[in-house]
């Protein structure tokens, strides 16, 4: 993920990696397919496979999706510490329990496509404001420490950011968050700001008010034009829009704005809240999001502190107040004072002083109106709730995969992993409109486990016919329930 600025056309835009979610729902796709196979007998042939794929690849699922819950419910923070007390169990076991319980639950945050954020992208998406404008900061002391370190200790992954013993967070799809308002108080604020700025670059005052950037330097992973080039290609880009970056005035301060700001699509947070010099807490807290914008993704956060005025807030404030005294105080010592001097100066200092008042007051009442609305409308769904979610959308990513994957060697014939990959998307975008980076080595291996597809001399894949392929799969057991409910099955 990368931030930039276009100055020809004055737009800030964010680089997205294109992701392996593939954004249709499943019955949309089957039957889309399904309408473009000519003959009947095909297309009935091919629902079936699609059935019958669908059967098969949750049956393999089943016995590792029953493990992560049986693990989940002796962490569960609400019922989990009475089924510990009830095993019996010695502190070393319930450590290697909980460590089995995280890598089944990082496997299938791996299969639902979700991926840690990284310190980068959380620095690019925390780098402009939307309608969040409070420092927001997380109360360590609240949060376990050994949970999460023993896990990546045990399992090392790249890229983790800094406070990953503490707490991860987990993020799958794009979109955008539109909001249109007419954002007065907003808007005076910037204009008050700008104006502030002036006046210090006028008074040379400006170093010491400025605030250091928190922007981390990033590594440069594009080490050439053709890496550029071939990446803008596969990238995706948003725009952001912000009210720091409009040209604002007097005139439009009454007209109704629009800003724009890219979203995650999902979200989950997984963190251990701290225990007691008496009692170790065991649950495992893990919090669904949706359509978070990215640049007010600290209402995520697990176990925030009432934000206040900053630091630097109270310096500004201060030294605003001492700078217009010593102003005010230089004026009567000169033998003609002049009173529009000292009440210019004293109207600026009190103007200012009051803008940082009321900006955090209305800043405070925006953020309380953001949690409640990311408690009753942002999130999802908690615990065992999410897990059954996440172990569902691993199965319908892979249903798809391998039918579209099956579908392509169909109808176009052998082809090999590169050329699979890329009619997959091509078909993805012309039929459905959407982009992904598809994930045919996922794919490829579940056709092969299937038996459906195999490889000729030359290392190109190509598959079995419908019916064959149906009979290679074989009669499910879901099908001779659905016949035993319709009495067809004979005793």
């Amino acid at each position: 993920m990368e931030g930039e600025n276009n100055n020809k056309k004055k737009k800030e835009v964010i680089r997205l990696e294109r992701e392996s979610v593939i954004p249709i729902l499943k019955p949309k796709l089957i039957m889309t397919l399904a309408n473009l196979i000519e003959h009947g007998s095909d297309r009935a042939e091919f629902l079936k496979l699609c059935k019958r794929v669908e059967y098969t690849i949750r049956a393999w699922y089943l016995l590792q999706f029953e493990d992560l819950m049986q693990l989940y419910s002796l962490f569960d923070p609400v019922t989990g510490a009475k089924k510990l007390e009830q095993q019996n169990l010695s502190p070393q076991e319930v450590d290697v329990l909980e460590q089995n319980f995280l890598t089944y639950l990082f496997q299938v945050m791996d299969k639902s496509n979700f991926k840690i954020t990284t310190d980068e992208e959380i620095e690019v998406a925390l780098s402009g404001q939307y309608l969040l404008n409070l420092p927001i900061k997380v109360d360590e002391s609240k949060l376990d420490k050994e949970l999460l370190k023993r896990y990546f200790a045990e399992h090392p992954h790249e890229n983790l950011p800094d406070f990953c013993d503490k707490y991860i967070i987990f993020r799958r799809g794009i979109g955008i968050d539109r909001t249109t308002d007419y954002f007065f108080m907003e808007k005076v604020d910037m204009l008050i700001a700008r104006l502030w700025s002036f006046l210090l670059r006028l008074t040379r005052l400006e170093k010491f008010f400025a605030r250091k950037s928190r922007v981390r330097p990033k590594k440069d992973t594009k080490k050439n034009d053709d890496l550029d080039s071939e990446a803008d290609h596969d990238d995706l880009v948003v725009e952001r829009i912000r009210l720091e970056k409009m040209d604002l005035s007097v005139g439009n301060l009454l007209r109704r704005t629009t800003i724009q700001e890219p979203t995650f699509d999902r979200i989950i947070v997984v963190y251990r809240r701290a225990g007691t010099m008496l009692k170790r807490d065991r649950g495992v807290h893990i919090k669904h999001f949706k359509n978070i914008p990215m640049a007010d993704l600290e209402i995520v956060l697990p176990e925030k502190k009432n934000p206040g005025l900053t630091p630097m807030d109270w310096v500004k404030f201060l030294g605003s107040a001492i700078v217009g005294l010593v102003a005010v105080i230089s004026s009567l010592e000169m033998p003609k004072a002049d009173l529009w001097v000292i009440f210019a100066v004293l109207s600026t200092v009190i103007g200012y002083c009051a803008k940082t008042y009321f900006t955090f007051e209305a800043n405070m009442a925006a953020y309380q109106n953001l949690i409640t609305q990311s408690m009753y409308d942002k999130q999802l769904d908690s615990g065992r709730g999410t897990l059954l979610h996440l172990c569902d959308d691993v199965i319908q990513q892979e249903v798809k995969e391998v039918i579209i994957s099956f579908f392509i060697l169909m109808e176009q014939g052998k082809a090999t992993r590169q050329d699979l990959d890329l009619r997959c998307e091509e078909l993805i975008k012309d039929e459905f409109g959407e982009s992904c980076n598809f994930d045919v080595d996922d794919a490829v291996e579940k056709l092969e486990k299937l038996g459906i597809v195999a490889r000729d001399t030359l290392g190109r894949y190509y598959c079995v016919g419908l019916k064959r392929a149906n009979e290679i799969i074989g009669t499910t057991t879901e099908e001779l329930v659905l016949k035993a409910k319709q009495g067809i099955v004979s005793t």
